[in-house]
Parts: structure tokens; C-alpha cells; sequence
């Protein structure tokens, strides 16, 4: 077995440590910077406590980021980088603001369209403008990889984009910021922590370094995600969440997510359900089928090293966790037709489909739309 480990991000986790900012950006050697973060974050005020923190260090700020970030607004953000002569970019927020930071600050530097190079296999330039991601939800695990998911509403388009120059520079991840998160917020981004280190371990890309992590991320996500949901202020399952969600992300980044990730882009794209219900939707469903097919000996022992007897177990486990947690179970409200059904199997068959140890057919992908849908 072959295998290569990169791990380019340097991590600041604990709780205060966005106070750091400044300090951080200056061992960076940045200067003049931009803050890229959602409305919200500058209606209740912790956008403009960042830029006070950063004393000068940030000069701009970029607010126009939607929940599933267009084309669009990264062309519009890439422009307020070029007009004001940006050196590094700061994302502030979940999985939105630093997908839109991260493809802004990259092309930025062209005068491109980031549509030249989203879906198109055509790769950015390497070159790119530093950038420091402060999460400020336990989910995303986007502030360690070089992916950028996003939309293109007017063509029905939602697809990742990959690159080197994608990696932020540092990683601030300060628990305190998640204290804040909604219950079902809490939800939503745990189930994709705990997809993004199970969808890991068993792609067709896994080595040993990440398998541990994936093992390691997904026991804390059993272990402390309820108490999170449950208690919005255990600060103990706070910051064990975002040791989850930050080593979930180092656990796929090189192996990749798989099937569900591949099945939860139409069920956002066109039924708007929130990406990591939608991921966390098919995961249980995948865990049984990947343990009766090529590689089902891995799940099985992905099983026992979370405490469980068996795959099948472990399905039950997620299942169980997805119902207490109110997350979706199935798409019975929806009333699917036929003909949405057979639209969500094709557009399902994303690439990241084919990181899947089992090969999944489009009877498969039938099956199981029909199983949630009735």
C-alpha cells in the first residue's frame, strides 16, 4: 500500500483564542486584510469585535455570503479583494463564508470568473492570497481542507471545487464561538462531522493516519454531540465538538467524503435541506450496504472501534442519534414522483459517488430514494 499524508494548516484551538488574531496574522506575515463572514455575523456584533481584535490588521469586509454561496457572490467578493489591494483573507463562520473566502481569495488573482473553473475540470492558478479560517460552527471541518463547495443557482449547479492554494494558512478554532449555535444548528453540523469521519475511513482513498483520525473524531461525535444539543452551554461537549469536527476534517480531506456527500447535493440543491442533514440522511443506509459489499470487513471494524457489535449496529446507532437530535429520517413529506426520483439517482451520481467502496448502481440509488420517500 502507497500512500502520501499533507497536512499544511497550523491549528489554534482553545477556548479565547480569536483573540489571537492579530498576533496570528502577524506571524504570517500578513497585511491588510479582509473579513468574510455571513450577515448575521455582522448584525450581532462579533464581526466588528474581529476586526477591533485584528487593530488595524483588517481593512475591508465582505457580509454578501448566502447558506449555500453562489458563483456569483465569490466573483463579487474576489472583486472587493482586487479594488482594495487585499494581502490575506479572514473567513468567520461555517462552511458558507470560508468556501466563498477560500475560491475568492484564489481567483482574486486572475481576472477570472470562479465559473471558469467551477465543475469544469479546469484547475485555478496556483498562486493565492494567505487566509486564516475562525469556524465559528463544529461541523464543516472546512478550515483544514482545499475544498470549496459551490452553487451556481442560475444553471442548477452545486459542485466542489479542489486546490492545493485552497488550504487556509491557520486554523483558529475558539470553542466560545459555538456557544451560540441553535440546538438544530448543533444538529445539523454534528451529523456531518460524524459523515465526514465515516465517509473517510471507508473511501477508496484511506491510509492509516486517517482512518485513526476518522476513529477518533467519530467516538467524540457518539460521545458529546447529544450533550451539545441537549445543553447549549457544557462547554466540555462545546469544545469536544470542535475537536470533532476540525480532526473529521483532517480525516477526509486526503481520502475524500463518498456516497452520501454525493447523494446530499440534490437533496440540497433543489429540496434546500441543509447539507449535513441531507448528508447525514443516507449515512446509516450507506453504513449496511458498504457492509455487505467489497472492503465490508473495514466497516465491520470501524464497528468495534466505536463500541458497537457490528455494522448493523452501528446503523441502528446513527438512526437512533439522527431521531433524538429531530434531524430528518426520511422523505415522506416530500411526495416524490417518479420522475424526482429518477432526478435524484442521476444528478446523485456526483464524483465523489465513485470514492464509494461498494459500487453504487442506479438501482441502488432507486431503492434506497424510494425507501426514504415511502
Amino acid at each position: 500500500m502507497k500512500w502520501d499524508y499533507l497536512q499544511p494548516v497550523k491549528i489554534y484551538l482553545g477556548k479565547g483564542r480569536v483573540q489571537e488574531i492579530k498576533k496570528i496574522a502577524q506571524e504570517l506575515g500578513c497585511a491588510r486584510g479582509l473579513l468574510v463572514a455571513g450577515p448575521f455575523f455582522f448584525k450581532s456584533g462579533l464581526a466588528e469585535k474581529i476586526m477591533k481584535e485584528s487593530e488595524g490588521m483588517l481593512v475591508a469586509s465582505f457580509g454578501d455570503v448566502s447558506p449555500n454561496p453562489d458563483v456569483t457572490e465569490v466573483d463579487a467578493c474576489a472583486e472587493i479583494i482586487r479594488q482594495n489591494d487585499i494581502g490575506f483573507v479572514v473567513a468567520l463562520g461555517g462552511g458558507s463564508p470560508m468556501d466563498c473566502a477560500k475560491a475568492a481569495a484564489s481567483v482574486a488573482l486572475t481576472q477570472d470568473s470562479i465559473r471558469k473553473y467551477h465543475g469544469t475540470g479546469v484547475a485555478l492558478p496556483a498562486e493565492h492570497l494567505p487566509l486564516i479560517a475562525i469556524p465559528t460552527t463544529a461541523g464543516t471541518g472546512s478550515e483544514v481542507t482545499c475544498v470549496s463547495v459551490l452553487s451556481d443557482h442560475a444553471n442548477g449547479k452545486k459542485a466542489p471545487i479542489v486546490s492545493e492554494g485552497f488550504y487556509p494558512k491557520a486554523a483558529i478554532i475558539d470553542p466560545e464561538l459555538t456557544y451560540t449555535m441553535p440546538p438544530a444548528v448543533t444538529a445539523g453540523t454534528g451529523i456531518d462531522v460524524l459523515s465526514h469521519a465515516i465517509e473517510g475511513y471507508w473511501s477508496k482513498g484511506h491510509q492509516p493516519i486517517c482512518d485513526t483520525l476518522a476513529i477518533h473524531a467519530a467516538a467524540l461525535v457518539f460521545k458529546y454531540l447529544y450533550r451539545a444539543y441537549e445543553n447549549p452551554s457544557d462547554e466540555e461537549a462545546r469544545e469536544k465538538m470542535c475537536e470533532a469536527s476540525v480532526i473529521a476534517g483532517l480525516a477526509f480531506t486526503l481520502p475524500k467524503t463518498t456516497s452520501s456527500h454525493a447523494c446530499s447535493f440534490p437533496l440540497t440543491n433543489i429540496y434546500h435541506i441543509p447539507h449535513g442533514e441531507a448528508c447525514g440522511l443516507t449515512l446509516d443506509y450507506f453504513v449496511r450496504i458498504n457492509a455487505r459489499g467489497t472492503g465490508s470487513e473495514r466497516v465491520e471494524t470501524l464497528a468495534k472501534a466505536l463500541g458497537f457489535a457490528d455494522a448493523e449496529a452501528l446503523a441502528d446507532a446513527i438512526f437512533a442519534l439522527k431521531q433524538k437530535l429531530g434531524l430528518r429520517c426520511d422523505l415522506k413529506d416530500l411526495h416524490l414522483e417518479e420522475e424526482q426520483i429518477a432526478e435524484l439517482v442521476k444528478i446523485s451520481r456526483h464524483p465523489n459517488l465513485y470514492n464509494n467502496p461498494v459500487e453504487i448502481t442506479d438501482e441502488m440509488l432507486d431503492k434506497m430514494y424510494r425507501y426514504l420517500a415511502n
